[in-house]
């Protein structure tokens, strides 16, 4: 596609363009995940009153620092547990740039199974490594959580 814009308006840069599958597979994902982010973000941030607010701007604080030292440190909590699941799921779905030829997990599997014919065996490790990584991260989350965790 950008070879054909490059050959239609003569831009030498475009018709040689030859695109780093590690590096679209990264941008890929980040813009992917960075919406589903950012619009955790915005929810934890209203889920706060907006009396929190009010009360640091009345101390005479700006909105920045209201913002920094009494909003954002009860979002974060708010905003943990679906971040931890976003991190899970970016780990699950990061098998998928196995289709634009990056070598990740997946890819070794099919791999090393087109060269042993053994595909349970394979397929079994590969998921069991897969969970193993869930489960990791899982952990930490939920370590994360009880430590930041405010008792009423």
């Amino acid at each position: 596609m950008l070879q054909q814009i490059g050959l239609s308006f003569k831009l030498p840069f475009l018709m040689q363009y030859r695109a780093n599958p590690i590096a679209m597979a990264i941008l890929g994902l980040t813009i992917c995940y960075a919406a589903y982010m950012s619009e955790i973000y915005r929810a934890g941030i209203q889920s706060i009153p907006k009396g929190q607010l009010e009360a640091a701007r009345s101390l005479g604080m700006t909105y920045a620092q209201a913002m920094r030292h009494v909003v954002l440190p009860q979002a974060v909590r708010v905003i943990l547990p679906p971040v931890g699941n976003e991190f899970i799921a970016l780990l699950k779905d990061s098998s998928l740039v196995s289709v634009v030829a990056v070598t990740d997990l997946t890819r070794r599997g099919r791999e090393f199974m087109s060269t042993t014919f053994i595909p349970i065996e394979t397929w079994s490790m590969v998921a069991l490594l897969y969970l193993v990584l869930t489960l990791f991260a899982a952990r930490m989350v939920a370590w994360i959580e009880r430590r930041t965790k405010f008792e009423r």
